[in-house]
C-alpha cells in the first residue's frame, strides 16, 4: 500500500514537473513574440519619424517629400510592404530564423515609410495619443486572448470574413471618396482588428509545441510578431480615424 501511495506521488510530481516545464517554454516564446513585435513598431516608429523629418521643413515639402507624396514613387511605397508580407507569410518556412528576423526587419522599415503621410495629416499630439490609445486597447485584448478558457475560433472565422469585406469596402471607397462610407469603415475596422487581436493571441498561443526544435520555434515566433503587428498597426490607423486631430 505505502509502494503504491510513493508511486501514486511520484507520477503527480512528474505530471507537475511536465506542466511547469511546459509553462516556462510557453511563456519563453511569447515573451519572444511580443518582444518581436515590440521591436518592429519601433523600427517602425523611427522610419516614420525620420522619413518625416527629412519630407517636411518648415512647414513645406522638400524636394524628398515632393518625390515620395507627389510623384508615382508613392505608390510603390504604399505597396512594397504588403510585397514583403506575402513573400514573409509564404516563404517563412524554407527561410531561416536569420532570414526571416532580417525579413521582417525590412517590412517594418518599409511600412514606417509608409506611414509616414499620417504626420502631414494629424497632429503629431493626437498621433501619440492615440498610440498610446492602441497600446493600451491592444494589451489588454491580447491578455484576454491569452488567459480565456473560452475558444475563439468561432469569432475568429467571422472575424476573417469580415476583414475580407472591410477591404472590399476600402477598395470601392477609393473610387467612391464617401466620408459617411469612410467613417463606417474605420468603425467596423476598430471591431475586426481589436476583436482578431484576442483570437491571433490565442492561435499564436496554441501553435507552441513543446517538441519543436530551435529552428521551428524561432519561425513561429517571427510569424506570431508579425501577426500581432498587423492587428496593432491596423488597430491604431484605424482610431486614428477617430482620434486624430487634422493639420489645419
Amino acid at each position: 500500500m505505502a509502494d503504491f501511495n510513493n508511486n501514486q506521488n511520484r507520477a503527480a510530481w512528474g505530471r507537475a514537473q511536465s506542466g511547469a516545464m511546459i509553462d516556462q517554454g510557453l511563456r519563453t516564446y511569447m515573451l519572444k513574440v511580443y518582444n518581436l513585435m515590440a521591436l518592429g513598431l519601433a523600427i517602425t516608429g523611427v522610419a516614420a519619424f525620420v522619413t518625416w523629418q527629412m519630407a517636411v521643413q518648415d512647414g513645406q515639402l522638400t524636394q524628398f517629400g515632393q518625390v515620395l507624396f507627389g510623384s508615382p514613387l508613392r505608390w510603390v511605397v504604399m505597396l512594397a510592404p504588403l510585397a514583403v508580407v506575402f513573400f514573409l507569410s509564404f516563404r517563412i518556412n524554407t527561410m531561416s530564423v536569420a532570414a526571416a528576423q532580417a525579413t521582417f526587419w525590412v517590412y517594418a522599415a518599409l511600412m514606417g515609410l509608409s506611414l509616414s503621410s499620417i504626420f502631414l495629416i494629424f497632429t503629431g499630439q493626437s498621433i501619440v495619443q492615440t498610440f498610446f490609445v492602441t497600446a493600451a486597447s491592444f494589451g489588454a485584448l491580447s491578455l484576454y486572448g491569452y488567459t480565456t478558457k473560452r475558444s475563439l475560433s468561432a469569432m475568429g472565422s467571422f472575424l476573417v470574413m469580415g476583414l475580407f469585406g472591410l477591404i472590399i469596402a476600402s477598395v470601392v471607397n477609393i473610387f467612391l471618396a464617401s466620408s459617411a462610407l469612410g467613417f463606417a469603415i474605420s468603425a467596423i475596422g476598430v471591431l475586426i482588428f481589436a476583436g482578431l487581436t484576442a483570437y491571433d493571441t490565442q492561435k499564436i498561443k496554441e501553435m507552441y509545441l513543446e517538441a519543436d526544435d530551435v529552428a521551428v520555434m524561432g519561425r513561429k515566433a517571427i510569424l506570431g510578431a508579425l501577426t500581432l503587428y498587423l492587428d496593432f498597426i491596423n488597430l491604431f490607423t484605424f482610431l486614428l480615424q477617430f482620434m486624430g486631430n487634422r493639420n489645419n
